[in-house]
């Protein structure tokens, strides 16, 4: 009943599929069934607790623990079924998460099933009972022990502290569900960063792949069918250059969308080369269609061409438009008919032209030559070199970058002439030929690390939780200052609020001002805290210098990259040194030494 009233509020106030509540109806009835091995086991366990000798408290605490222990196994497959849903890139680390957030749910809901039916378990736990002595028996052991009778608590020594640490380390695993939400949270706002930027660039312009120019001729050839009959069918030549080479300046422009910032791209390319015209052997010149040649040229998205684009071939401009004759290289692009004549082949014929195209994220080129340069240089200083080639020179530094690009004959698995396929096919099939495969260039990516960073720092939740709750654990024992759990709960929460702030924060600033600032508040929080229940400076100064060392310590991790594990490794082997070093005097079942026995 509780997890299925849960799932009612969870669907009614946070979920935006609120017609789906009444999944939470069947979640209760599901919940019921799959939990029948737990009515066993308490069946079994709670005849046996009750059978102890043992205070009402420490049945109750034997109960909360069983209870623990049978959620246990359910949050394992819970979070193992949920991490194949949300989780895609198979991270231990967020199963682990995710089994635990599970676990911590379930486990709230029993708690709170416990709370609502206390005064049956109360009634049902009867409690340790005196037990009775006989005069004779009390006079003896006051002639050779020289104590009072042994009290219940002696005969029994109450294990509060031993509970008390158990119950911490469930507050532990319940703080895990809203460090679960965190990280949807910081998904759904890295989500909506990237539908933000899809959107501008949609408006824009998307990614850029050029290819080109080439040229397109087409010709017919005879061949016999089926039926014995001969037949004239036209096929086509892609004319590749024997050179190219391409220089430009890409300038970047960023415009503000909300609270994000979307890079996008503007550029100015000089395209020039030389065609070398071959006709393959086995192809008949008169067969060549020339009236119908083109010259084509791709390009992904026509809205990013600023200016009409001309090519100068062979002396004479061309004006393309958008279309072209064939898909085999491009299922985009601009085309415009040429003038030839078999006077022009096997010479060298120069072309140039000039682009000015607008982007977003991509700049990509192909080489669709037999000698291909690119030289890009940009004010950009964050590119990224992609594709299946990275430049032979590059240079990046605050001032931007320059890169360079040289590709051979030999480095590509095509020649300069690309025969087609049959046109008179009614569905004009792509060959195996993929300009994908070669294309490269550089990526005009904003800097958004700040979620990824942010989600880092989340996965490190329990570590916070954890460590902090051990730390007032370890105090409260030591000093004799008991926490409640609801206090626990507050300290979880400020924890939890600490990667809010962080991801809010890191919207508007940088990173590493944003984890400052909700380090520093979080720390105070805390501190102040254990000021005003501690009441003593000192300790909580303890606290201020522990928790400002963690998070200095997680900061590190998040900035590192091939040592992360390493370090993290070393440090969390001297973080657990110090909490056993702290833990070593404390006396987990309460009993009482002969020594002190003796003194007392």
């Amino acid at each position: 009943m509780v997890f299925s009233t849960g799932w009612l509020l969870y669907s009614i106030f946070f979920s935006a599929e609120m017609d789906m509540w009444w999944l939470g109806i069947l979640a209760g009835v599901g919940a019921a069934i799959v939990s029948l091995p737990v009515l066993l086991v308490l069946t079994i366990a709670l005849i046996r607790i009750e059978k102890l000798p043992r205070q009402r408290t420490d049945k109750i605490g034997w109960l909360v623990f069983i209870a623990f222990d049978c959620t246990l196994p359910y949050g394992l497959f819970g979070g193992l079924v949920w991490g194949n849903i949300y989780n895609r890139n198979n991270d231990w680390a967020d199963y682990l998460q995710y089994a635990l957030g599970v676990t911590g749910i379930l486990f709230a809901c029993s708690i709170v099933s416990m709370l609502l039916n206390s005064n049956t378990i109360k009634n049902f736990f009867s409690s340790f009972h005196q037990p009775t002595y006989s005069f004779n028996q009390i006079k003896q052991q006051m002639e050779t022990e020289h104590a009072p009778y042994p009290t219940a608590e002696e005969k029994a020594p109450s294990n509060k502290t031993v509970f008390k640490a158990v119950i911490t380390g469930v507050l532990i695993l319940v703080m895990m569900i809203p460090a679960l939400f965190v990280n949807n949270l910081v998904t759904e706002r890295q989500q909506r960063q990237q539908e933000v930027v899809k959107e501008v660039s949609s408006k824009w312009a998307s990614e850029q792949t050029i290819a080109g120019p080439y040229i397109y001729i087409p010709y017919t050839v005879n061949e016999t069918g089926t039926d014995n009959k001969v037949q004239t069918i036209t096929r086509h030549l892609l004319l590749l250059p024997e050179n190219m080479s391409i220089t430009g300046d890409i300038i970047p422009e960023i415009r503000p969308r909300s609270i994000y910032k979307v890079l996008l791209y503007k550029s100015s390319l000089k395209n020039n080369g030389n065609f070398i015209l071959r006709i393959p052997k086995g192809i008949d010149q008169a067969s060549l269609q020339l009236a119908d040649a083109k010259i084509c040229f791709g390009i992904t998205d026509f809205k990013g061409i600023e200016e009409r684009i001309a090519v100068n071939f062979n002396d004479t401009s061309y004006e393309l438009s958008p279309g072209l004759p064939v898909s085999d290289i491009d299922a985009n692009g601009l085309s415009a008919p040429v003038n030839l004549s078999l006077a022009d082949f096997d010479k060298s014929i120069g072309y140039t032209m000039q682009l000015k195209i607008k982007g977003s994220e991509q700049l990509h080129f192909v080489p669709m030559s037999g000698n291909s340069s690119v030289e890009i240089k940009s004010t950009w200083s964050d590119p990224s070199f992609d594709g299946n080639n990275l430049p032979g020179e590059r240079r990046v530094d605050d001032s931007g970058f320059a890169a360079k690009w040289t590709i051979n004959k030999a480095n590509l698995p095509f020649g300069t002439v690309l025969q087609g396929h049959d046109l008179n096919t009614a569905t004009l099939n792509k060959t195996a030929f993929d300009k994908n495969n070669f294309a490269f260039g550089v990526s005009m990516l904003q800097p958004a690390d700040q979620y990824a960073k942010t989600m880092r720092s989340v996965k490190y939740a329990i570590l916070f939780i954890g460590l902090t709750f051990s730390l007032f654990f370890i105090v409260e024992v030591m000093q004799k200052k008991p926490l409640h759990p609801v206090q626990y709960v507050l300290v979880g929460l400020a924890l939890v609020i600490f990667y809010t702030l962080l991801l809010s924060f890191s919207e508007f600033i940088l990173f590493d001002q944003a984890y400052f600032i909700a380090s520093a508040a979080t720390i105070l929080l805390i501190t102040l805290y254990a000021k005003s229940h501690f009441e003593s400076w000192k300790t909580a100064a303890l606290f201020g210098g522990v928790l400002s060392g963690l998070y200095g310590f997680i900061f590190i991790l998040i900035r590192l990259e091939d040592t992360a594990l390493l370090v993290g490794s070393i440090g969390l082997f001297l973080v657990l040194a110090l909490v056993m070093y702290g833990s070593r005097k404390i006396n987990w079942y309460n009993t009482t030494t002969p020594e002190n026995t003796a003194s007392a």
